[in-house]
């Protein structure tokens, strides 16, 4: 088990090293060539390309090879405030464009009605847009909204991408939160194709839900990103959730006593 660690720290080291001596968008030797050259097996080398493709080092693409991708800048945000693609990249001067956007009316999938609490005969209007930086894909967004929130001329006009920021900007419907939920996904074929990755990599996929002040879901999006290219943290405070709880519990405590 040991020397099995040891041989995999080592390749990971030396196809590390040898990564960082390419530049970004060069084309990476075959992998039966790297590893005759690494002295690995095209399995083991396999598994740790795999590593790298995750974390963002290198991209794979589908019949054409692997090449290495260096980012000069990776978006990073915190997730206790909502803010788009464009406010993060903004901040940390990054110019991003939209790329490919699609619009469609059509009618509410059962998923789609349920999220968006309305009747499974409603119509909703599907966002499908490509984000780029620096001249690479680097986010697939997909927004999925009532059909009557948003009229598809304002999609046609200085419109940057952002649904969340074209909202805002309106100022109707008046928004007061989101929920998110934050996972790992595989990409499929639509997806890979256009963030230029191979369909079944994993990938990171944030599905949300965009609430009005009155409580109705105006927003049902789910957003995938480029490996690599983001960094997201969640700053936590010690001492006042755990202060909340027992508020809480003594709370429920007192009515249980007082209930018998």
């Amino acid at each position: 088990m040991t020397n099995h660690t040891s041989v995999s720290q080592r390749l990971h080291e030396s196809l590390r090293n040898y990564i960082a001596s390419k530049k970004s968008g060069e084309k990476l030797p075959s992998e039966p060539y790297l590893a005759k050259q690494l002295g690995v097996s095209r399995a083991t080398l396999r598994e740790a390309m795999r590593t790298f493709e995750i974390q963002g080092i290198i991209r794979r693409r589908q019949g054409d090879g692997t090449y290495v991708n260096h980012p000069s800048h990776v978006i990073e945000s915190g997730l206790e405030i909502l803010e788009s693609i464009e406010t993060m990249a903004r901040r940390i001067g990054l110019e991003v464009k939209m790329g490919e956007l699609s619009v469609e009316i059509r009618p509410a999938t059962s998923e789609e009605s349920a999220a968006l609490g309305i009747p499974s005969t409603s119509g909703v209007m599907q966002i499908i847009r490509v984000m780029h930086a620096e001249s690479r894909p680097v986010a697939y967004l997909v927004d999925i909204l009532p059909e009557k929130v948003l009229n598809p001329e304002e999609l046609t006009k200085d419109f940057t991408g952002s649904v969340l920021d074209l909202l805002i900007h309106r100022g109707a419907p008046s928004l007061l939160s989101s929920r998110c939920e934050i996972s790992v996904a595989t990409a499929t074929h639509e997806v890979a194709r256009a963030l230029g990755i191979q369909r079944g990599d994993g990938i990171l996929r944030f599905k949300s839900y965009l609430y009005t002040s009155e409580g109705q879901v105006v927003d049902y999006s789910i957003s995938y990103f480029s490996p690599g290219d983001f960094r997201f943290h969640v700053i936590r405070r010690v001492g006042e959730l755990n202060n909340s709880a027992q508020s809480e519990a003594t709370t429920l405590s007192d009515a249980s006593n007082t209930g018998n």
